[in-house]
């Protein structure tokens, strides 16, 4: 059973959401989806500054098996990216919910927070996959 963690918030597309202070969100995939896509070689990120729409594709997972969008679950504009992972992508399968973030995300719209699954949700979402 994928590891589901119970302080982070979730979206259908398999990315974690984590809460850091009012307004900026730090967002990762799932253990789930890192089990899901075997081991992780290349990684498409958005930009620092760029702005995005939440449930659009923002670049890229590549895997041993396969090449999956990454999706954003929020609007807002990236702060921060994780740089490790542009050389490492592989830190993504052996530490999702930590070293393994993604980027941050300075939140357009809250209200698209209370749209996300809690960790239950998420687990009930993914015994149906």
């Amino acid at each position: 059973m994928s590891q589901v963690k119970e302080n982070l918030i979730y979206s259908k597309e398999h990315e974690w959401v984590q809460v850091l202070d009012d307004d900026t969100v730090r967002i990762g995939i799932s253990d789930f989806a890192q089990d899901q896509l075997g081991e992780i070689v290349f990684l498409e990120l958005p930009e620092v500054d760029s702005e995005v729409e939440a449930h659009t594709s923002i670049g890229s997972v590549e895997s041993v098996k396969a090449v999956s969008d990454l999706y954003c679950p929020v609007s807002g504009v990236v702060t921060k990216v994780n740089e490790l992972l542009v050389d490492s992508p592989e830190v993504i399968n052996d530490d999702p919910f930590g070293e393994g973030w993604m980027f941050e995300v300075k939140l357009s719209n809250l209200d698209e927070l209370k749209e996300l699954l809690s960790a239950d949700q998420y687990k009930e979402f993914i015994e149906g996959e």
